[in-house]
C-alpha cells in the first residue's frame, strides 16, 4: 500500500484483505469520512444575525363576544421569538436560560432572538444558535422580523420591549410573565411559561370552515410551500401538538399608545435628536457591544412590516418637568388648537390609560381602564390647587409649549422615562392618542398583549375582561386598602 494514498484510498485496498481486522477497518472508515461523528465545537452557540431571518408574520385579532378584548388568530405558526428577561437579575437570566431550552426541545424550527448585550450573557449557556442585531440596526429590524415578544420581568421590562417599537406602527404581541418588583402589567406567573406559550403559539390554528373566506384566517395544521408539507408547523410541537381549538384562544388587550412629536421653534419635527436614556437602548451603538455572526448586515427597511412612523409612541406617558431647576416650569398647554390654561407647576404629564397607574398617578391622577380610549393631563406638584387632572378623549390633540416667561432655560421632556430632550422657549411638544386602524395586514397601532382572561362563564363578559385588572387593583395596587389591616 503506497504510504501516499489518502485515508479512503487505504480503506478500499484494505477492505479487499481478508486479514485486515474489524477494528481497523471501522478506525479507516471513520478516518475517510469528510464529516466529524461527535462534535462539541461552539459552532453551535454562535449568534447569528436577525436579518437573515424570514419576514415577521402578522396575527390576525378577531372580536371576541365581549367586544372589548380580541382573540389572537395566527395565520401560520409563528417563526421568530423575542425573549426579553429583566436586567441585572441573575435569576431571571436563568430562568431565560431554561425557558429558550423549552421552546427550542419543544416547538422545532423557532427562531430565538435576544437584545445584543442579553446575547452576549446568555449564548455560551445554550447548545443551539441564537440570533440578535447590531444596537444600530436592532429598532428596524426587529420591527420587520419579530413575531412574538416575551418579557420575563416587571412593568419597566414590557415598557423597555415596547420602546424598541416605539418609532413603528405595528407591535408583535407581548406575552409577559411577572418576575419584577411589581408585575401590574404582567399577566403570567413563571411556573405557567409552559401552558402559556402553548397556548399563545397554537392560538387560531384551528378555524371553522365558515371563517375560511377571510384571508386572516385561513390556517392549517401545517403550512404549504410550492404544495410541499412543512415539517416545522404547527404538527411539530413534541407533545400534544393537536391544534387547541377555537375556545382556547389567546384574548389580546390592545394596549392605546401617545403619538409624540417635538417640534423646535421654526416648526421642524426634531425627533431623531431625542437622546436614549438607558445603555439598553438599541440605538446607543456604544463601544464594547457584542460581535455576532453577521451573515448578512443589511437591515430591514424603514418602511417594512413594521411599518415605520414619523413619529414616536409612548405607551405610559410623555412628560416636561423642571429638572433641576429652582424654579417651577411655565407652560402655556392647547387643546385642539385652543389655549387651554398657563400651568405653572413642577411639571405636565400626558398619559395613556396605562400610564395611568404610573407617573400618573404618583402624581395624583385618576385610575383609568386601559379599555377607554383616552388620555390624561396631570399636573406635577401645581401652583394653583384649582389645577385637577382631566381625562379627554383619545383622539384630542395635545400641545406644551414653553412659555416665554420661563426664564429663558431649557427643560428636559421625557417619552416613557427612556427617552429625553431638552426643549427651549418656541418649542413644541405635540401628543395626541396613537389610531387603532384595521387594515388587510391586520391591526396596525397600539400594543397587543396575552392577557390571562378569567375563566368565568359570565354571560356579559365582565369577569372575562375585567379579572385581572381588578385583581391587580387590590393584590398589587392595595387599593382602597384599610388602615390597621395586616400585610
Amino acid at each position: 500500500m503506497s504510504r501516499l494514498c489518502c485515508p479512503a484510498q487505504a480503506f478500499a485496498l484494505l477492505n479487499t484483505t481478508s486479514k485486515v481486522t474489524n477494528i481497523t477497518r471501522c478506525r479507516l472508515k471513520l478516518a475517510a469520512q469528510p464529516w466529524r461523528a461527535f462534535s462539541v465545537s461552539t459552532n453551535r452557540r454562535k449568534i447569528l444575525d436577525v436579518s437573515t431571518l424570514s419576514n415577521r408574520i402578522v396575527p390576525h385579532y378577531q372580536q371576541t363576544k365581549t367586544a372589548s378584548l380580541l382573540a389572537l388568530h395566527w395565520p401560520e405558526p409563528p417563526r421568530n421569538i423575542l425573549l426579553m428577561p429583566k436586567l441585572h437579575a441573575p435569576h431571571v437570566t436563568v430562568s431565560a436560560v431554561e425557558f429558550a431550552k423549552h421552546i427550542h426541545n419543544n416547538y422545532p424550527g423557532l427562531n430565538l432572538v435576544f437584545e445584543s448585550h442579553v446575547a452576549h450573557t446568555i449564548h455560551k449557556d445554550l447548545p443551539f444558535p441564537i440570533y440578535s442585531a447590531a444596537p444600530a440596526d436592532a429598532t428596524a429590524l426587529y420591527a420587520d422580523k419579530i413575531d412574538l415578544v416575551t418579557t420575563m420581568g416587571g412593568d419597566g421590562t414590557i415598557l423597555r420591549a415596547a420602546s424598541l417599537f416605539s418609532s413603528h406602527f405595528g407591535v408583535p404581541p407581548i406575552l409577559a410573565f411577572s418576575m419584577g418588583t411589581l408585575g401590574f402589567l404582567g399577566e403570567w406567573k413563571f411556573d405557567e411559561y409552559k401552558r402559556a406559550f402553548r397556548e399563545c403559539y397554537m392560538s387560531g390554528c384551528s378555524v371553522s370552515t365558515e371563517d375560511l373566506g377571510d384571508p386572516h384566517t385561513r390556517t392549517a395544521t401545517t403550512r404549504a410551500i410550492d404544495g410541499l408539507p412543512d415539517p416545522e408547523g404547527w404538527d411539530s410541537v413534541r407533545g400534544n401538538g393537536k391544534c387547541m381549538g377555537l375556545n382556547r384562544t389567546s384574548k389580546i388587550l390592545l394596549r392605546n399608545r401617545l403619538r409624540v412629536g417635538i417640534y423646535d421653534s421654526e416648526g421642524r419635527n426634531i425627533n431623531e435628536h431625542i437622546l436614549p436614556t438607558s445603555t439598553a437602548e438599541p440605538s446607543l451603538g456604544l463601544e464594547g457591544e457584542p460581535v455576532f455572526t453577521a451573515q448578512s448586515s443589511t437591515a430591514g427597511a424603514a418602511g417594512g412590516r413594521g411599518g415605520s412612523s414619523p413619529y414616536l409612541h409612548a405607551i405610559n406617558e410623555v412628560s416636561i418637568d423642571r429638572g433641576s431647576h429652582p424654579h417651577l416650569a411655565i407652560i402655556d398647554i392647547f387643546v385642539n388648537g385652543h389655549f387651554l390654561t398657563e400651568a405653572v407647576a413642577d411639571g405636565i404629564l400626558i398619559s395613556t390609560p396605562t400610564g395611568s397607574t404610573a407617573y400618573s398617578l404618583s402624581a395624583g391622577g385618576s385610575i383609568v381602564h386601559p379599555l377607554v380610549k383616552s388620555l390624561l393631563i396631570t399636573p406635577i406638584s401645581p401652583r394653583s390647587l384649582s389645577f385637577r387632572p382631566l381625562v379627554l378623549p383619545l383622539h384630542t390633540k395635545v400641545v406644551l409649549r414653553l412659555s416665554k416667561r420661563n426664564r429663558g432655560r431649557e427643560l428636559p421632556v421625557s417619552i416613557d422615562g427612556k427617552r429625553r430632550l431638552g426643549v427651549t422657549i418656541g418649542m413644541e411638544v405635540r401628543v395626541e392618542g396613537e389610531k387603532l386602524e384595521r387594515t388587510e395586514d391586520g391591526w396596525k397601532g397600539g400594543v397587543p398583549c396575552v392577557i390571562r382572561a378569567s375563566n368565568k362563564n359570565d354571560s356579559e363578559g365582565f369577569g372575562e375582561d375585567d379579572d385581572s385588572w381588578v385583581g391587580g387593583l387590590n393584590g398589587l395596587l392595595k387599593f382602597n386598602y384599610p388602615f390597621g389591616s395586616g400585610s
